[in-house]
């Protein structure tokens, strides 16, 4: 039997960002490592699934003493590989994504890549946490969060998840009050405001660029918006099961339509 879980970790950001450079030493204090994540940036991608190219895959020798891969397709797409194809022949214990850099706080859950892949990975029965980071720079700080991101792992492989068998768990930005401690919360609710920015290429076609900001709505203490906002880590347990069972009563009177 093995003495230590094998752990799957993955990305959207990309197999050279900083954020899963520090998941992965983190991870090698806990378990035995592997990786396989996209080979260029794939944020936004949500649950993009690549059909009409062929997905290849490298090995690389980037992380000391770990066995990792590099995918052309999206994060779904290296979950899938490494579930079906790489390590197919042996049981992960656990997949942690990220860390991403920027929110996956809100509705950012359904755009996200980071957590799609663990969310993917939730989905094939395997225990997952999406780990993201409030600070969208490539030199973001994430030591102020080792400890808790361990205790979080350690003790999921411990006492295993149940339901989705997935966390959606967000961390404040490095500042000097420092983290406050964690909550388990719902997702809050917010939207993206679009912005669209047109310009004009050389051969005079119209093209957009789209930018926006988040704004968040009205929200109580139990959601992750308000426990980043205060300097939380926010734990959402999170679903692919997007059914408003609120509704299924009283949409029956489409029945008698």
């Amino acid at each position: 039997m093995r003495d230590r879980p094998l752990i799957l970790v993955t990305n959207d950001d990309g197999i050279t960002a900083p954020g899963i450079a520090n998941l992965i030493r983190l991870m090698k204090t806990i378990g035995n490592v592997v990786v396989v994540a996209p080979n260029s940036p794939q944020s936004g991608k949500g649950h993009a699934i690549t059909l009409e190219d062929p997905l290849r895959v490298h090995s690389v020798d980037i992380f000391s003493d770990v066995e990792a891969y590099e995918c052309s397709g999206t994060p779904v797409d290296c979950v899938k590989l490494a579930k079906n194809v790489i390590f197919k022949d042996r049981t992960i214990d656990l997949c942690v994504s990220g860390i991403n850099h920027g929110s996956n706080a809100g509705v950012n859950i359904l755009y996200s890549g980071t957590m799609s892949a663990a969310m993917e990975a939730s989905l094939e029965g395997i225990d997952s946490i999406g780990f993201s980071l409030l600070d969208y720079s490539f030199d973001a700080v994430f030591e102020h969060a080792d400890s808790f991101i361990l205790s979080i792992v350690k003790a999921v492989l411990d006492k295993k998840l149940s339901g989705s068998q997935l966390l959606n768990v967000n961390i404040p930005k490095n500042s000097d009050r420092g983290i406050q401690g964690v909550k388990i919360c719902k997702q809050g609710d917010g939207m993206w405001e679009e912005e669209f920015i047109k310009s004009e290429d050389p051969r005079g076609n119209d093209y957009y660029w789209m930018s926006g900001k988040f704004v968040t709505k009205k929200h109580g203490e139990a959601t992750d918006l308000w426990a980043l906002e205060n300097g939380y880590i926010s734990i959402v347990p999170s679903t692919s099961d997007l059914t408003d069972y609120s509704q299924i009563e009283p949409l029956k009177y489409l029945l008698k339509s």
